[in-house]
């Protein structure tokens, strides 16, 4: 059985403490949108799986409860980073196994301000769910006085730098593309265009990877809703239907940590694997992607993806960004939206951001940042500890 995807919505994501709302007006706000975009009422959802990462249990509930009081079946999802698409993958599959014809799949965050922590209980490292991530990095690299995750993902573009020549101003290409097309997304947390150069000369977090090459911490939400081909011909609505086509989730495996290298552990071979499996799936090849929002929670891992995805062979990343190929006019256009760098990184919402916005791109609806002649999308959203979902949009 399909599944297409028929509404979808997301609220500005905002700076923490910058906007006076509670978890539950984001919900409202983006979930309500999806539901206008499908045309339809809270009345014909069925279930809802939501997530988010930093609120308490049964905060799904709540959020929804501001959409209507149906008495659905409600699932509260927490991947880390990708926690938005292991929502929609639920709904997805809810669908697709004939479970439900309806499903609105929700993601949102209300965040603090300043840098993520590194997953520790109280700051302790032993019981955190990614010790042994950080265990890697700290054998190899030893350990720093700065955001542990900026630091793990530092390290893995140190490693990437020594092993293969890539340099400081490739890295930095990747923020400065990034910046330049979140000038155009209304809805991104930052909406500034910068040089290389600019990009350089931002403040360290963790050597090579300065401010601007640096998801920040945000507020926001998005939703999805997501059907079966006998509820879009009932309801009329293949004029705005995209079927998910493909879609993986995979988490770490022995090759995550064998090697001792950070671009392993930070999820390298996850993303390869589940990119494979998506395509797999869809019976696509990445040549027939147009139009691709990617997990950049750093620059370097834009480049790592790029590799795992196929765009290019091992190493061959920074030339790729630094050519011009990911950006409009070239052989793929990566993060139209601005990406986590810059339109922001709400993390229970992230993926379905990713999601809302290719939905756009491949109905070509996405205005002044509309790809020419996108028809085939593809997400990837990743969690450290760890989860990697990769997801092909088709028109």
């Amino acid at each position: 059985m399909k599944s297409y995807v028929v509404g979808v919505g997301m609220t500005r994501f905002e700076k923490p403490e910058s906007r006076d709302w509670q978890y539950w007006d984001m919900a409202k706000e983006a979930g309500g949108a999806a539901l206008a975009d499908a045309g339809i009422g809270y009345d014909l959802v069925e279930q809802v799986p939501v997530g988010y990462c930093f609120q308490a249990s049964t905060a799904g509930q709540r959020a929804v409860y501001e959409l209507g009081l149906t008495g659905v079946p409600v699932y509260n999802v927490n991947n880390n980073c990708a926690t938005g698409a292991s929502a929609l993958m639920l709904a997805r599959q809810f669908v697709e196994g004939g479970t439900s014809d309806c499903v609105l799949a929700l993601g949102f965050e209300k965040m603090k301000r300043g840098a993520l922590g590194g997953g520790s209980d109280g700051g302790d490292f032993k019981t955190s769910p990614v010790a042994r991530h950080y265990g890697i990095m700290a054998a190899r690299h030893g350990f720093e006085m700065t955001p542990p995750t900026a630091q793990i993902f530092g390290n893995a573009a140190r490693e990437h730098m020594e092993r293969y020549g890539t340099t400081a101003a490739q890295l930095a290409a990747v923020g400065a593309k990034n910046h330049r097309h979140s000038v155009n997304n209304p809805n991104a947390q930052f909406q500034q265009a910068c040089s290389v150069e600019e990009v350089l000369a931002a403040k360290t977090i963790h050597r090579p990877l300065t401010k601007l090459q640096c998801s920040p911490t945000s507020d926001g939400a998005a939703a999805a809703v997501v059907v079966s081909e006998r509820f879009v011909e009932r309801h009329g609505l293949a004029d705005r239907a995209v079927e998910i086509a493909g879609q993986a989730m995979t988490t770490d495996t022995e090759e995550s940590f064998a090697s001792g290298s950070c671009i392993d552990a930070v999820g390298a071979p996850m993303s390869r694997e589940a990119g494979r499996r998506a395509f797999e799936r869809a019976g696509l090849g990445i040549e027939d992607v147009d139009v691709i929002e990617l997990h950049d929670c750093f620059s370097i891992n834009e480049l790592l993806t790029y590799e795992a995805l196929g765009m290019c062979g091992a190493g061959e990343s920074g030339k790729l960004v630094e050519s011009g190929a990911t950006t409009y006019g070239g052989r793929w256009v990566v993060n139209p939206s601005g990406g986590l760098i810059s339109k922001g990184h709400p993390l229970g919402a992230t993926g379905l951001a990713q999601a809302a916005e290719l939905v756009w791109q491949v109905r070509g609806v996405a205005g002044v940042r509309q790809v020419p002649g996108a028809r085939v999308g593809l997400a990837h959203n990743i969690g450290l500890g760890g989860a990697a979902v990769v997801t092909l949009f088709r028109r």
